[in-house]
């Protein structure tokens, strides 16, 4: 069974089985699905092998790599409309007498263009017997999370080098066309406002675990603060023992083993326990012997205030423990001196020099320099001053003193909802739609159908979409902002995931020529 959540990854499944399985079933024939690279992902992020069994899939296979001719089976290709996925479909069909299945129904994520859809009319049209394009042009990462898988739009938008060339109006247009395929998903037709934003704030035998949307578990805690998830964990880990009465006194892992021996019918669910807790402990072990003073300077540098709200008065008496700490990695060092940079609004060229020198981070400082091509005053000047967000107060919220900052994109979720965006600041690209109240929906919908999106159709929904990447703080807000404005379900996406380690890598790449650009997928 497919994963019982509400949210993109059931909605995109939802829509795959209607429009590519339900479309070509035909009783209980059993089907044979070729996937390319981003249809195989795309698919591993919202069914399982058995969904795609309860289907009548019965074989999953790479479109462009050798296979073994089914010729008595029919095929089901959902690709992506490219060359190499194209060419692949018609190496399948090249003769009669040599085709690898019965048949061919192709479904394509987006708009097949002219050239690839004549090539395929030409060379096996008679072993086509359907042609879609389904228009799911993104990952559905979680329920209320997408990314377009675009991890290059970073470089693209914001390099010096591409400036006089055409790279960013044509990465913008493909970002277009893929939003506009999440809209349709969701079924809105959305006002939309931009703003452009030049910076953001601030034991034992190894084995893998995979965590997913169907970890009731993970769900719940994965935007949670360390020190909650510590807590909670054992406390499950006590129900399921103290229901099955097997165990008794401090929980540990070695009892939780011998537990799973007890209980077989139970070993999935104490086993998944298990993982989380381990997860958990681990997390808690880096963090103390290491994290916790840097988190602490990171909290004063970001904020200008301390624990106590006092006003740091001397940034750099702040900076200097992290920079003299051995145990500091170099980038969690050029992360401090960011914000070092950013707290005092830039500085001058001569301390730059000092700190990336004293450091020994000369091969990174472009980490540091290439800021500027983000609008951030590396270097203060009078004419150098950043544009902040003006921040809400939430000096009365209560929160654990390590994790004191608060995304910027949290406050901006917050205003639209309660429209106090400034529309000077925050533009409607076209005409604007009715007045957002926080209770009512500025989707210009019509007539929804009776659906998950009919369920919704009384509470409003902001799609809000970063490019360059977003951060887990920053998806995190949109579930806290969600829970908080029950009228509003947010959805947050980007071009792709941002860490702190791959944010400092792709600002330092800014001045790369292209062709040295190494860009990984997610």
């Amino acid at each position: 069974m497919a994963p019982a959540v509400r949210g993109l990854k059931s909605l995109v499944w939802q829509k795959l089985k209607s429009s590519v399985f339900d479309d070509c079933r035909k009783g209980e024939e059993w089907k044979v699905i070729l996937l390319d690279d981003y249809t195989t992902k795309l698919l591993s992020l919202c069914c399982s092998m058995t969904d795609l069994l309860g289907e009548g899939i019965t074989v999953v296979e790479k479109v462009y790599e050798n296979r073994e001719p089914v010729p008595h089976m029919k095929a089901i290709y959902f690709i992506t409309p490219t060359k190499k996925s194209v060419d692949g479909l018609i190496d399948d069909f090249i003769t009669r007498s040599s085709r690898r299945y019965k048949a061919a129904y192709v479904y394509f994520t987006d708009f097949c263009p002219d050239n690839l859809f004549n090539k395929i009319k030409s060379s096996c049209a008679k072993s086509i017997k359907r042609c879609k394009e389904i228009n799911i042009s993104f990952f559905p990462y979680e329920s209320q999370v997408f990314t377009l898988n675009v991890p290059d739009a970073f470089y693209r938008c914001y390099s010096p080098t591409l400036e006089k060339t055409k790279d960013k109006d044509a990465v913008m247009q493909v970002m277009a066309e893929q939003i506009v395929t999440l809209c349709a998903t969701l079924d809105e037709n959305p006002g939309v406002r931009y703003k452009r934003y030049k910076t953001e704030g601030p034991a034992g035998k190894e084995r893998e675990a995979i965590l997913e949307e169907d970890d009731e578990l993970w769900v719940k805690i994965r935007h949670k603060h360390i020190a909650d998830v510590i807590e909670e964990i054992p406390k499950l880990l006590k129900e399921v023992s103290s229901k099955r009465k097997a165990t008794e006194g401090k929980l540990s892992i070695s009892a939780l083993a011998q537990l799973m021996k007890k209980m077989p019918h139970a070993r999935k669910e104490i086993s998944r326990q298990v993982v989380h807790l381990n997860l958990a402990e681990d997390c808690m072990s880096k963090f103390k012997s290491n994290i916790e003073g840097l988190c602490k300077t990171e909290q004063d540098l970001a904020l200008g205030t301390d624990a106590e709200g006092q006003k740091v008065k001397d940034s750099m008496r702040v900076l200097l423990p992290v920079l003299l700490n051995k145990n500091h990695e170099s980038y969690d060092k050029i992360r401090a001196i960011l914000l070092y940079i950013f707290s005092t609004n830039g500085t001058t060229q001569e301390n730059l020099d000092k700190l990336i020198q004293n450091v020994q981070i000369e091969s990174d400082s472009d980490m540091i320099r290439n800021w500027k091509y983000l609008g951030v005053p590396v270097i203060s000047s009078s004419a150098a001053q950043q544009h902040k967000h003006p921040r809400r107060d939430r000096s009365s919220e209560e929160t654990f003193q390590l994790s004191r900052w608060t995304p910027v994109i949290k406050d901006i979720m917050e205003d639209a909802i309660e429209n106090k965006l400034d529309s000077k600041d925050w533009p409607y690209c076209f005409q604007c739609p009715p007045t957002w109240n926080g209770s009512g929906a500025v989707s210009a919908r019509q007539k929804p159908k009776a659906s998950y999106q009919d369920e919704q159709k009384s509470s409003a929904r902001l799609i809000i979409f970063v490019i360059g990447g977003i951060t887990y703080s920053e998806m995190r807000s949109a579930y806290e902002v969600s829970q908080a404005h029950k009228s509003c379900e947010v959805v947050i996406g980007s071009t792709h995931i941002l860490t702190p380690k791959r944010l400092l890598d792709e600002v330092k790449s800014l001045t790369k020529p292209k062709d040295m650009v190494c860009i990984k997928n997610e």
